[in-house]
């Protein structure tokens, strides 16, 4: 693909902003182009080509100076010699700040394991409440990368592709911009399943050999029904993308032959009048199909988005698709919250659909903020970005929105929190349901309640929505505060034993006060059910106990074999200890990762041995501070877990985290994180808990799935 020509962008922005710094534009281009200078693609083409064409696609969507300018510097940061501070002084704090944030996305790791993608995703939605438009940036860098993504190794591609499917496809959706999600999910179809993708094509292609060019003929007799009615309006069709129609196949297991899932039709009405007429002529002329009608202009999507949806029953019974919009409803419609920002000769566009984004990113945060550990709030986000909505209504006519595949749990949680957990039964349209049947558009849901009934442990699976997970497990919790909090006396007087202390109610109440929290029984709740570590209270009330003695070695000196400037960090999927064989691996912007030598991560680096570097351990006194995870497999009965934690804290090992895996009527299975000095100290450990009778199994746990990637 040729670079495009500085003029041919400035003729681009010109076209929607006429009032645009193309001496800026201009500078920006120069300098990036410096700073990109000798560095290519993997397709042999020079870098730049990539930031330009990032640009580009941005202009499609009329967005600002700043934020065409960004995308022209936007790997400048990462991959040059070129500075924050650099930047800001050429180009203004503005785009500084919109490169900075770019740059941090791209160093995010989305499609890491389970943790670390909650934890960048709570960073990704903090990147989004600064500037929506680094987002903008990034799913336009995205597409590019998408569009040109041959050129990648398969490994990569298809990597880059479930990436692209799983994150950046539905968010773009959840912006509104479903042009964008469409060729993203699209392009990402092609690599994943492009026997699939092919198929489709050829079945379209037959489709239209036998019954002609069937939108034409659609969009004529639309046409047709309009001027009857004197109706002013455009009139479109067009193939729905192979993902679309492939989705649709299996979402309802039914075959290609269904027009409705192959063509689209908009009709752009001048004013909003005009769509309920336009809606009135199609239902006179043809018959519409139940359950297939949404009116998102009375109740309009969180991002902005407005339209009426109807499917009629066309040419020869064939069932067809319309959606009828206005031309502003329609711009909100194709740029989403994007509308914002878009100009139109040399102004901001004036669209009273186009949403806020701090109000929309406030409604999409809102449910986010009280999720207290990762999975939850990874649930949120994939929930809230992933589902469509149905709309279901409470016997009084109100509207609750639920997301797909909600149940009358989730709409008794979304009306109050007491609702949900009152809840003993509910209606949908006057008849009695269980509460695990999922509701549909239009329902009427009737929640019936009785005092003292209190949330069951299997409500868990059968809600969907992020708010009645958080309820119910809230009010487990404090079902289960009483033996949290036996649990957690146990293992503050194991850790305070360990430095020569008593957990006194003064300790645990100072501590508390320290942390935080209400008092000391808050603590040892916290403890028992794992939500704080033994260690931080410990430390913050004797932080010179826990400190490291003279005679130990300095934990940032652990390693020998780094160069100065270099820190490390303990690889999460092995967790290598002093006295183990080791071997480090270079990360950009991470420092250097050590990994035991054994380690079943280190395969994906054996092409790149230019990341290796030969280390090994200090000798001498290591700290206890090399935490390690210990599967156990332990009897349930009385006092056992407290005789295993003295155990361990004989040892002179700290507990840093319990977490049970699995409850049985004979046994516990847990997992155990204990701090350690080296591998004699965790040799030592596990051959004590061994002989001990009550411990059924022992294991030390390495998980791959932790790997840095």
């Amino acid at each position: 693909m040729a670079k495009i020509d500085v003029e041919d962008l400035i003729t681009l922005v010109r076209n929607y902003n006429p009032r645009t710094n193309e001496a800026l534009i201009r500078q920006a281009y120069a300098y990036g182009e410096a700073m990109h200078e000798g560095q290519f693609r993997h397709s042999g083409e020079p870098y730049f080509t990539h930031p330009v064409a990032v640009a580009a696609i941005l202009t499609e969507m009329r967005l600002d100076d700043a934020t065409v300018i960004t995308a022209l510097l936007h790997d400048t940061i990462e991959d040059t010699k070129s500075t924050y501070t650099e930047i800001a002084e050429m180009f203004g704090a503005e785009v500084a700040e919109l490169v900075d944030g770019v740059t941090k996305l791209t160093n995010l790791q989305l499609s890491s394991s389970q943790t670390e993608q909650a934890e960048n995703f709570r960073k990704l939605f903090m990147a989004m409440s600064k500037d929506l438009r680094v987002i903008l940036v990034k799913l336009a860098d995205r597409l590019h990368n998408m569009r040109t993504i041959r050129s990648l190794r398969p490994e990569k591609q298809a990597r880059k592709a479930r990436e692209t499917m799983d994150i950046f496809a539905p968010l773009a959706g959840r912006m509104g911009m479903q042009w964008m999600r469409e060729e993203l999910e699209d392009l990402a179809f092609r690599v994943l399943n492009p026997d699939a993708r092919a198929s489709i094509i050829r079945r379209f292609i037959t489709l239209q050999r036998e019954t002609g060019d069937v939108m034409h003929q659609i969009t004529n007799d639309i046409r047709l029904e309009l001027d009857k009615e004197g109706i002013e309006a455009d009139v479109f069709g067009r193939a729905k993308k192979p993902y679309g129609i492939w989705r649709k196949m299996q979402e309802k297991d039914q075959g290609f032959s269904r027009l409705s899932d192959i063509y689209g039709f908009r009709v752009i009405t001048r004013d909003e009048a005009d769509c309920y007429r336009v809606l009135g002529a199609i239902h006179q002329r043809w018959r519409a199909v139940p359950g297939r009608f949404k009116d998102y202009i009375s109740q309009p999507k969180s991002n902005g988005y407005r339209s009426i949806h109807t499917t009629v029953s066309g040419r020869d019974g064939k069932r067809v698709e319309v959606q009828i919009r206005t031309r502003q409803m329609h711009e909100v419609a194709e740029s989403g919250v994007a509308a914002h920002w878009s100009y139109r000769d040399g102004v901001r566009a004036e669209n009273p659909f186009a949403v806020d984004p701090a109000k929309w990113l406030a409604s999409l945060t809102e449910r986010f903020e009280n999720a207290e550990d990762h999975d939850e709030f990874l649930e949120h986000v994939k929930l809230e970005m992933y589902s469509d909505q149905v709309f279901c209504f409470t016997p009084k006519g109100d509207v609750v929105k639920l997301p797909k595949g909600a149940t009358p749990l989730d709409f008794a949680y979304a009306i109050h929190t007491r609702i949900g957990d009152s809840c003993v039964g509910a209606k949908v349209d006057n008849v009695r349901v269980p509460l695990w049947t999922r509701l549909k558009n239009g329902q009427s849901v009737e929640i019936m309640t009785a005092e003292g009934q209190r949330p069951q442990a299997t409500w868990i699976d059968i809600v969907v929505t992020g708010r009645a997970k958080a309820a119910i497990r809230k009010s487990l919790r404090e079902e289960d505060r009483e033996r949290f909090i036996k649990l957690g006396r146990e293992l503050a007087r194991v850790a305070f034993e360990h430095i020569g202390k008593k957990a006194t109610d003064k300790a645990l109440k100072t501590a508390a006060k320290q942390l935080g929290l209400p008092d000391g029984e808050e603590v040892l709740a916290r403890l028992g059910s794992a939500e704080l570590r033994a260690q931080d209270v410990t430390e913050t009330l004797y932080p010179d106990v826990i400190s490291p003695t003279t005679d130990e070695i300095d934990p940032s000196r652990a390693v020998i074999g780094l160069s100065p400037e270099q820190s490390f960090t303990r690889a999460p999927c092995c967790q290598p200890v002093p006295g183990e064989r080791i071997v480090g691996i270079t990360y950009r912007g991470q420092g250097v990762i050590v990994h035991a030598i054994d380690c079943p991560t280190l395969s994906r680096y054996e092409d790149q041995p230019e990341r290796w570097i030969d280390l090994h351990w200090h000798s001498g006194q290591h700290p206890a501070i090399h935490s390690v995870g210990l599967k156990l497999t332990i009897r349930n009965d009385a006092g056992v877990l407290g005789r295993i934690c003295t155990l361990i804290g004989e040892q002179k090992a700290n507990i840093s985290n319990m977490v049970f895996l699995d409850r049985k009527p004979d046994f516990y299975r847990l997992l155990v994180e204990v701090d350690l000095r080296d591998v004699e100290h965790l040799h030592a450990l596990m051959t004590a808990l061994e002989a001990e009778n009550d411990v059924a199994e022992l294991e030390r746990t390495r998980d791959a799935q932790q790997s840095t990637s």
